[in-house]
C-alpha cells in the first residue's frame, strides 16, 4: 500500500526509487529470507539475528536538549545531546540512508483514538520492518491513503557510529528529538530499541494530557474486570497476561485515561527462553507465519530450540496481538480493579503475593525493585538487583513524581486493589532455591481476581510489613511465607533486613 511522502528533513536526500512503502506481510517475509540472512521455522515464523547487540543499550540512548525539552525532561535519567551534535548525527545517518534500499512502514501508537499518534519508520532491515508491523497498530487501507506522520523514526542499524565524532559512548546511538518529532537509531540491530523509542515518546506525551503511561500488561475477565501487571522485562508481564481464562488487552505498554485503559501497541514481544506449549500454549502457538523469532537457534531438524541460549538469554518472539485467540478488539478496557507489581526477586526473599496499602503501593511503585535477568540489557549475564523507577525507568523522560502522582490519584479514585507479586525465586536465592512455578503464580492471581485470597484471610509478615494470604487453592501453604522455605531462618532474616534497608535507602531520593 502506497502512502504519500510528507516533507521531512530525514527524507530530503532519499531517492524515491529506493523506498518500498508498506509492503505486505508476504513480501516482507520473502525479503527477510532472500535479503536479510533470516531463516524460517516449520510453522512459518521468520528467524532473525540482531548481530552484536542482543539487548538494549541504555547508555547509548539520548534526548536532544534544547529550549523545548530543557525544563521538562528528567535529565538525571536521560542522557542529553546538544542540538548541533544531533544535526551532525542526523546528517550522517541520512547520507548513509540515501545509499540504501529502505522500507517505509506506517503505524499507529495508542488504541484510543483520542490519544493516538502516527509514526512512520524508515528501516534498513526487512526483519525490522516485519517486527514493527507486528508490534505497533496497523493502519487500515483507508488510513494509509493519506498518512501524515506525527513522528518519524529512522533506523539504520548496520551503520556503526564513531563514538568521539558522533557524540555517543560507543558505536551505537538511539536519539529522540522532541522538538523535531523524530528518532534516529544507528549501530544497533536489536529490534527492541525501535519499539521502546515509541514508548519513550508516549511517556512524554500522555502524562501531559492527564493520562498515565505505564510499563505494564493488561487483561480482563469476560465481565470486563480489568487487571494491570507492571514489571520490567523478564518479570512475567507477557506470560501472565496471556491467560486462557481472560481477554488480553496488551502485553507491555498501556495508557490509563479518565475513560479507562488502552494498549499503546498492536502486538506482543515475548521472551522465549524455555518456552513450552504445555506451560504457555497461547504464546507458543502465536509463533507462526507473520511472527518474528529473534536470536533463537534452530535444531538440526530446523525447529526452534528455546533452551539454547548460546546467542543470548534474551531470545524473543514478536507477533500481532490478534495471534492470541482471546485478544480483545479493540485493545481498550475499563478502569482496573486490580494492579499487580511484578518483581523477579532472585534473592528469594519476597512473598509470592502480598497486598499493599496505598502508602506501600507508592513505595514499591517508585522503588520498582526487581532483578534484571541475563541478556535483557547488554552486559547482564546473571540476575542483577536493580531499582527501576515506576517499573520502567529506562523509558521515562519525565520526573518520577509525574507518574507517581497520576497513579496515586487513579488508585484512590477507582478504589483499586494493589498486590506485589514475586515471580522470582523461592527456597533461597538464585543458585540455591528455584523459580516459583508458573502454575502457582497463576493460581494466586486467579484467587486475587475472585476475592478468595481476601476471604481466606491475610496476615502481616514481620520482615517487610506485607500482608500475605494464609492459604490459596492449588498452592502449597509453606511457599506463601518465604522464611518457611529457607533452610536457615536466621540467614533469611538477615538477608531480608539487608534488602529492606536497600529499599528504604533508595526511596530516600523521592523525599
Amino acid at each position: 500500500m502506497m502512502s504519500s511522502l510528507t516533507p521531512h528533513p530525514m527524507l530530503h536526500s532519499l531517492p524515491a526509487s529506493s523506498l518500498l512503502f508498506n509492503p505486505s506481510v508476504e513480501t516482507l517475509i520473502e525479503k527477510c529470507l532472500r535479503e536479510d540472512e533470516c531463516l524460517a521455522t516449520e510453522s512459518g515464523a521468520v528467524v532473525a539475528y540482531s548481530g552484536k547487540y542482543t539487548g538494549r543499550i541504555p547508555k547509548a540512548k539520548f534526548v536532544v536538549r534544547d529550549a523545548e525539552s530543557e525544563g521538562a525532561i528528567w535529565w538525571g535519567n536521560n542522557n542529553p545531546m546538544d542540538p548541533e551534535q544531533y544535526r551532525h548525527l542526523r546528517e550522517k545517518v541520512s547520507a548513509y540512508a540515501a545509499t540504501q534500499p529502505l522500507i517505509v512502514v506506517d503505524t499507529l501508537a495508542g488504541a484510543d483514538p483520542a490519544y493516538q499518534i502516527k509514526v512512520r519508520f524508515l528501516l534498513q532491515r526487512p526483519y525490522h520492518a516485519l517486527f514493527i508491523r507486528d508490534l505497533l497498530i496497523r493502519p487500515s487501507a483507508e488510513q494509509l491513503e493519506d498518512f501524515q506522520p506525527d513522528w518519524t523514526v529512522m533506523d539504520m542499524g548496520k551503520l556503526a557510529l564513531d563514538g568521539a565524532a558522533d557524540g555517543v559512548p560507543g558505536d551505537a546511538g538511539i536519539v529522540i528529538n522532541f522538538s523535531e518529532k523524530e528518532v534516529v537509531i544507528a549501530g544497533t540491530q536489536y529490534a527492541g530499541e525501535i519499539k521502546k523509542s515509541v514508548f519513550s515518546i508516549m511517556n512524554r506525551l500522555l502524562p501531559e494530557q492527564g493520562v498515565l503511561s505505564m510499563h505494564c500488561s493488561a487483561n480482563m475477565s469476560a465481565d470486563g474486570s480489568t487487571a494491570l501487571f507492571f514489571g520490567l522485562s523478564g518479570t512475567g508481564k507477557t506470560t501472565l497476561s496471556a491467560d486462557p481464562e481472560r481477554l488480553l488487552i496488551g502485553d507491555d505498554e498501556h495508557g490509563w485515561s479518565d475513560r479507562g485503559v488502552f494498549n499503546i501497541e498492536g502486538g506482543c514481544y515475548a521472551k522465549c527462553v524455555g518456552l513450552k506449549r504445555e506451560t504457555e500454549p497461547m504464546i507458543y502457538d502465536a509463533i507462526r507465519t507473520g511472527a518474528v523469532l529473534e536470536n533463537v537457534r534452530l535444531d538440526s531438524a530446523g525447529a526452534p530450540d528455546y533452551n539454547d541460549v548460546s546467542i543470548t538469554e534474551n531470545t524473543r518472539a514478536a507477533y500481532p496481538i490478534d495471534f492470541i485467540p482471546n485478544a480483545a478488539s479493540p485493545s481498550i478496557a475499563g478502569h482496573p480493579r486490580q494492579i499487580f507489581f511484578l518483581t523477579c526477586d532472585a534473592l528469594g526473599l519476597l512473598p509470592p503475593i502480598s497486598q499493599l496499602t496505598a502508602e506501600q503501593a507508592m513505595f514499591h511503585f517508585l522503588n520498582g525493585y526487581t532483578c534484571k535477568l541475563a541478556g535483557t540489557e547488554m552486559g547482564v549475564t546473571e540476575p542483577e538487583l536493580t531499582f527501576s523507577t515506576c517499573f520502567g525507568q529506562p523509558f521515562l523522560p519525565l520526573p518520577p513524581a509525574v507518574y507517581a502522582k497520576l497513579l496515586g490519584e487513579k488508585i484512590e479514585r477507582h478504589q483499586v486493589q494493589v498486590w506485589l507479586v514475586n515471580t522470582g525465586w523461592t527456597g533461597g536465592k538464585f543458585g540455591t532455591g528455584h523459580r516459583i512455578k508458573l502454575a502457582h503464580t497463576r493460581a494466586l492471581l486467579h484467587a486475587a481476581f475472585s476475592g478468595s485470597l481476601l476471604d481466606a484471610g491475610l496476615v502481616e509478615e514481620p520482615f517487610f510489613g506485607l500482608k500475605i494470604p494464609v492459604s490459596c487453592p492449588e498452592v502449597p501453604s509453606e511457599i506463601l511465607s518465604p522464611v518457611r522455605t529457607w533452610a536457615d531462618a536466621d540467614e533469611y532474616a538477615q538477608a531480608a533486613a539487608t534488602l529492606r534497608a536497600k529499599f528504604e535507602h533508595n526511596f530516600e531520593k523521592y523525599g
